[in-house]
């Protein structure tokens, strides 16, 4: 009786050794899996989504530089603080959680040793009073057998225990330098930005600088335009070419430039001139309002040259999004056909695809056709400030 109390005892606190062992480990477990810290969280920055415009004024651009240079810094000295806290920690919930199952590992082998060093264990009932040694039972055996492998069960457990706190004790230390490889990055990524930052303010400085002298230059440049022109004959005189004589130096000669020149006698402006020939020096009248002229012109050409690039921008778009339905462009409605084909030959000697459709009020003269509207009003655009074929009334018109 006396034995069956002491095996029932045993197999009692092995079980509860284990059921100890095994909340140990999950407490471990669930103490080794920090949550992360907002420190370590990447939040998403504006500042890195969209680039500002270059500031002209090159105190305010110091000033904003100086404040974001402030700002990363105290972020980065933030990240640095809260990392090392976090590390800190998590050292220390290591080294609770490995006293701990030692203590409590340590708990478990006294109770396991006093337990089998009672004087009512079965190898002490096995001897009588009188010293002659009694045959173990059959019952007795199983017992032994039952409480062996209950210790190789421990064992297992024990290994498995510490098995599992090493390789806690590993993804601790692989999160250390994950984080650590994160701060190494975000401190690259902070010295990029005030690398970037520093050159956009040079570049700013230079174009500041660059913007300053072309005024100036300009300025002066204007100055000895209008004293030049101040000096014009008031009226247009004639000259005889001499020897040596081109139109650069007859333009220098007479306050003008050589494009003035070459168009007061209808001439290009490369034309090299012969003896003898006969040139008009424009007043200055007839140089202002040619100077007007190449400036419209100018001004015609990059228009076209802009309209021409927003149409290739719109076409581009179009194809990109793959819009449905066609547009054309009319440029005119005319009363026959015959007139209706020789607007439609002007356009297409300017570079234009035209076609002609019959309506009730007339025939139409359509330009295109253009896939999406967008591209249609690119080349609406681009037809009103051509001026070779000299109109402004085009709209668009869905085609199909």
């Amino acid at each position: 009786m006396n034995f069956s109390r002491q095996a029932l005892l045993g197999i009692g606190m092995i079980i509860g050794g284990s059921v100890m062992l095994y909340a140990m480990l999950q407490q471990i477990g669930a103490g080794n899996d920090p949550e992360p810290t907002p420190a370590m969280v990447d939040k998403p920055r504006t500042e890195q989504a969209s680039s500002q415009p270059l500031t002209i004024d090159i105190e305010t651009e110091k000033r904003i530089l100086a404040q974001k240079q402030k700002e990363r810094a105290a972020r980065v000295a933030e990240q640095e603080k809260r990392a090392q806290q976090f590390l800190m920690e998590q050292e220390t919930a290591e080294a609770q959680a490995l006293a701990k199952a030692r203590a409590e590992n340590q708990q478990y082998v006294e109770n396991s040793t006093s337990t089998g060093g009672d004087s009512d264990s079965p190898e002490a009932a096995q001897n009588t009073s009188d010293g002659s040694q009694v045959k173990s039972s059959p019952d007795n055996t199983a017992t032994n057998a039952s409480l062996n492998d209950s210790d190789k069960s421990d064992t297992q457990k024990e290994a498995q225990a510490l098995a599992k706190q090493k390789e806690v004790r590993k993804q601790a230390e692989l999160k250390k330098q994950a984080e650590a490889k994160k701060l190494a990055e975000s401190k690259k990524q902070a010295e990029a930005r005030e690398q970037a930052d520093a050159k956009r303010q040079a570049e700013a400085q230079a174009t500041a600088k660059q913007k300053k002298q072309a005024e100036e230059k300009a300025a002066i440049e204007a100055s000895k335009l209008e004293a030049a022109k101040s000096e014009l004959p008031k009226s247009p005189t004639d000259y005889t070419v001499k020897s040596g004589d081109g139109l650069i130096k007859l333009a220098r000669q007479n306050n003008m430039s050589v494009e003035a020149l070459a168009q007061a006698n209808n001439i290009a402006s490369t034309t090299s001139l012969q003896v003898g020939q006969a040139l008009t020096i424009p007043s200055r009248m007839q140089v202002q309002r040619l100077e007007r002229d190449a400036a419209n012109a100018q001004q015609a050409r990059e228009d076209k040259r802009d309209a021409q690039e927003k149409l290739r921008e719109a076409r581009k778009e179009v194809k990109e999004t793959d819009a449905k339905g066609s547009f054309g462009v009319q440029v005119a409605l005319a009363n026959n056909q015959t007139t209706a084909d020789e607007m439609a030959k002007k356009f297409k000697s300017a570079g234009y695809q035209v076609k002609t459709s019959a309506t009730s009020r007339g025939v139409r003269v359509i330009v295109g056709p253009e896939r999406g509207k967008v591209a249609a009003l690119a080349l609406k655009d681009k037809i009103n400030s051509d001026s070779k074929v000299n109109t402004t009334g085009a709209w668009v018109l869905y085609w199909r």
